[in-house]
């Protein structure tokens, strides 16, 4: 029981990540993003290979990027790929003058495309068989027990998601945040007063490839294995049904997205017993899903905590900064 209530505290944490990459993206800056999943990958398979050392010749394992970097160089490594990934499939599509269902898409195809690539060449990451044997950051050091560890890990990675969260709230509630709102609302309005529309897309862009890129860093880290297997396209429907779900542009709300759609509905099932045909619960863990986001999307469009109405209020410095008197017309009586 402590087991299955550490490792789902800590799905809970990486999902939350997860959520609010996807939510600065699409809910704050309307950028529907179906290839999601990709820039998490890539920070899991860059933060593995930079902690497994070079790939030794008749290993079992065959890999590019290959280091054995000391804690957290890893989870940095992992973090900059998405950054970097982000900013490459940014500037190829975001910049051109394509419609935002389009560029979904695109995403989309994007994604699939390179599950394909990465499962068929072994030289890249080992093909399907995926990287094992990731070291734990911290497990060779502190000579815990596997439940102190796992209790450990849960501990550490809510002290991440605490820090990233206080830094979304102030990006968000910030100008450059109210400046996300009105492009999402009306691009082109946007750009009539001022916004630099296309570079606000691709930092926004850069900026929720490398939460996603660190949460997959993350996610290797905890887990010691990743393979094609564990990032699917559908993947990114997860976290899409857990942005709408729990409340678009709105960071709490991600949370609670992120606890219902994954955790509950996705990973809990899998400590249950068995029941049915081989595969009947995985099946019905995606009806579930899809049947969550339905009702949300008639019932309650905006989600369980919807964005709240954000109000700009002036500082200090200019509520007490003096009044200047009129300027008398010339020949008027002062």
């Amino acid at each position: 029981m402590s087991a299955f209530v550490s490792i789902s505290l800590v799905y809970l944490a990486i999902y939350t990540l997860s959520a609010w990459s996807l939510n600065l993206q699409y809910g704050y800056a309307g950028i529907i993003n179906f290839g999601w999943i990709v820039f998490q990958s890539i920070g899991a398979y860059v933060a593995a290979t930079t902690a497994l050392g070079s790939p030794t010749s008749g290993g079992f394992q065959t890999y590019i990027f290959g280091a054995r970097l000391g804690f957290p160089l890893p989870l940095i490594m992992g973090t900059l790929a998405g950054a970097a990934l982000a900013l490459l499939l940014g500037l190829i599509i975001l910049t051109r003058r394509i419609r935002p269902d389009f560029q979904a898409i695109i995403m989309l195809v994007v994604a699939i495309i390179a599950a394909e690539v990465v499962s068929t060449n072994t030289a890249l990451f080992n093909g399907a068989n995926g990287l094992s044997n990731v070291p734990q950051p911290f497990n060779g050091v502190m000579h815990l027990s596997y439940n102190n560890y796992q209790w450990f890990f849960v501990a550490f990675s809510f002290a991440l998601c605490i820090i990233v969260y206080f830094g979304l709230e102030w990006i968000c509630r910030s100008s450059w945040g109210r400046a996300l709102r009105a492009m999402r609302e009306d691009d082109i309005l946007a750009s009539h007063v001022g916004i630099n529309v296309q570079a606000l897309r691709i930092v926004v862009f850069v900026i929720g490839g490398a939460i996603a890129g660190f949460s997959g860093a993350l996610l290797v880290e905890f887990l010691g294995t990743w393979s094609p297997d564990a990032w699917s396209f559908v993947e990114s429907f997860v976290v899409f049904v857990s942005v709408y779900v729990g409340g678009r542009a709105n960071n709490r709300g991600a949370i609670i997205g992120a606890f219902l759609v994954p955790v509950v509905f996705g990973t809990m099932p899998s400590f249950l017993p068995e029941f049915g045909y081989p595969g009947l619960s995985a099946n019905l863990e995606w009806l579930v899903i899809a049947a969550l986001w339905l009702t949300t999307f008639y019932l309650r469009p905006a989600g369980i905590l919807p964005e709240g109405r954000f109000i700009a209020r002036r500082t200090r410095a200019r509520e007490q900064a003096p009044v200047m008197p009129p300027i008398a017309k010339q020949g008027s009586v002062a």
